[in-house]
């Protein structure tokens, strides 16, 4: 597999000028897949312009001043993705990654109480030794947790300090989400009703936003109760 990518060749969701140079960076394997997330030297370089050139970005990263989820990150090619973290302590910057309506991973700027957060979807389970339940979200990371109470296409709230579920937004009627894919991608909108379908076929959900619409149910991603918990870009509700 090559290690180097063209930016001709380079993911729909990355931001970047296409023809103004031939490479760019490839994001290394990872929580998030190629085609869902940005290497962490393009965050800085490119999406923030805290520096000028790949090895300015290399030695910013290489310092340990950038972290992701909590954490520094000190591979440069690290892939970052949907409802990452990117902390520069020393800069007291704090942004978080959602897709915009364009289809775009788009670094939004929050406060440092935002930033102590990070939502996880369910996107599988099972049950481990000492009959504990766990949990596999869709960062690639996992929990474990000793009552089985959640659900695949559950979203839990969890504080990236501690590692502590504060809150669940459960994939059900009436809750607030965001979508992550299709033609109505980076809207917000509410969970009408799940659609599931007795075949090969993908289930549906109906969401009321802007207008009403259906999707498949991987796209739909919960965000708050009665009203998100984090905010998106280029997004209005009705």
């Amino acid at each position: 597999m090559s290690k180097h990518m063209k930016r001709l060749n380079a993911p729909r969701t990355m931001r970047l000028h296409r023809k103004e140079h031939i490479w760019t960076v490839k994001g290394s394997p990872g929580p998030h897949d190629l085609h869902h997330s940005i290497p962490l030297t393009t965050v800085i370089r490119d999406y923030l312009d805290f520096c000028d050139t790949y090895r300015e970005a290399k030695n910013l990263i290489a310092s340990g001043e950038v972290l992701v989820d909590g954490r520094p990150r000190k591979n440069h090619k690290y892939p970052c993705g949907l409802m990452d973290v990117i902390s520069v302590p020393k800069m007291k910057k704090d942004y978080r990654f959602l897709y915009d309506k364009k289809g775009k991973l788009t670094l939004v700027p929050i406060s440092s109480t935002d930033a102590a957060f990070k939502l996880y979807r369910v996107e599988g389970k099972n049950t481990v030794k000492g009959k504990k339940t766990q949990l596999h979200f869709h960062d690639g990371g996992n929990i474990l947790v000793d009552k089985d109470t959640y659900h695949t296409g559950d979203v839990l709230h969890i504080t990236l300090k501690d590692n502590k579920i504060k809150d669940t937004y459960t994939f059900n009627k009436g809750t607030i989400a965001m979508i992550t894919g299709g033609s109505h991608v980076g809207e917000m909108a509410t969970i009408q009703d799940i659609h599931v379908v007795s075949s090969s076929k993908r289930n549906l959900a109906m969401m009321k936003g802007e207008q009403e619409f259906s999707t498949v149910t991987e796209y739909v991603f919960p965000i708050g109760k009665n009203k998100p918990v984090v905010s998106l870009p280029e997004v209005k509700m009705q």
